[in-house]
């Protein structure tokens, strides 16, 4: 077997252009060939922490042209240890000789497809002219988050908020190169009161996000729920919202933003909008005025790191 390029996580980073990864994952979206089976999702004891390893295996392919699968280990106990919490790799191969193309560094690949997923739908769903961010949360995917919602919106303030001054520090210095003007003099309450667009990132099992603060004509993006149980919303945002997915299937059934109001009767599904497939597709309205408040819920999905992971093979190619 001949050795297969390995698409490093510092080649993706360098190669990462958020305008142009946007609009490849419009293109997957949009793309009713590929296929993308439900994932494998499962947990396991970790011996060396007090909660579970979760492992995702996520396939997909595009009959005739490419094919790939991700398998991802997350260990949300190490968030606080320095060691990564997510780790992974992808494996693309050609769907038509089965040769495999290439092994990519799955964490990488999956903080900037996330992150470029979350601007494809604010281009949907925010207000043209959203130029304050709020951003919840201090891990991996927040500089990311910052950087792709600023590729599609005039992005001028950045609010930063989390638990440790040192991870919000932190956060900031990673962004320092760009034009940001930093908030930091107000609270999380005042913070969701004064954003234009509210990210929102976690490992938080109970809300941070109240909806009695939000005003009229917010977009919100919530990331980090992906088990039944967590959430990042309370009842009265979900309430107060028009709600998206990034695909329905699995968002009915993974996410306890979700998952818990729509078994306590406060949320219907037949209230959920859609998904990003159908947005992308035109198939429904996005935003539909200035004053309503907008709400999209991810958890991932496979068509993002394939149509990513060959996005990536095609940079590493005009790169030699």
């Amino acid at each position: 077997m001949r050795s297969l390029p390995f698409i490093s996580g510092s080649f993706i980073e360098e190669k990462t252009r958020y305008q142009a990864l946007t609009e490849v994952l419009r293109s997957g979206f949009s793309n009713k060939e590929i296929v993308c089976p439900s994932r494998h999702h499962h947990q396991f004891d970790n011996w060396h922490l007090d909660n579970e390893t979760t492992m995702l295996l996520m396939p997909a392919w595009n009959p005739g042209e490419v094919g790939g699968i991700k398998v991802v280990n997350i260990n949300p106990g190490y968030y606080n240890s320095g060691r990564p919490s997510i780790q992974g790799a992808y494996l693309l191969m050609d769907a038509n000789k089965g040769d495999f193309l290439a092994v990519l560094d799955g964490a990488a690949l999956t903080a900037k497809r996330t992150a470029a997923t979350s601007a494809l739908a604010s281009t949907y769903l925010s207000r043209p002219e959203s130029s304050k961010l709020l951003m919840i949360g201090t891990g991996i995917l927040s500089r990311e988050m910052i950087l792709a919602h600023a590729a599609v919106r005039p992005i001028e303030e950045v609010m930063i908020w989390g638990r440790t001054t040192e991870k919000i520090q932190s956060v900031q210095e990673s962004i320092k190169k760009e034009a940001f003007r930093k908030v930091d003099h107000l609270s999380l309450e005042e913070g969701l009161a004064w954003a234009d667009i509210i990210c929102c990132a976690t490992s938080a099992t109970q809300p941070l996000i109240l909806g009695k603060y939000l005003k009229p004509g917010q977009h919100l993006d919530l990331v980090g729920s992906f088990k039944p149980h967590a959430r990042e919303a309370d009842d009265d945002v979900i309430r107060r919202s028009r709600i998206f997915l990034d695909e329905m299937a699995t968002g009915l059934v993974e996410s306890g933003d979700i998952v818990i109001p729509l078994k306590t009767g406060i949320l219907k599904k037949e209230e959920i909008v859609g998904d990003l497939f159908q947005l992308c597709r035109s198939e429904i309205t996005g935003r539909k005025n200035d004053q309503e408040i907008s709400l999209f819920k991810s958890v991932g999905h496979a068509v993002e790191d394939l149509v990513a992971a060959k996005h990536y093979l095609d940079l590493y190619h005009a790169n030699l």
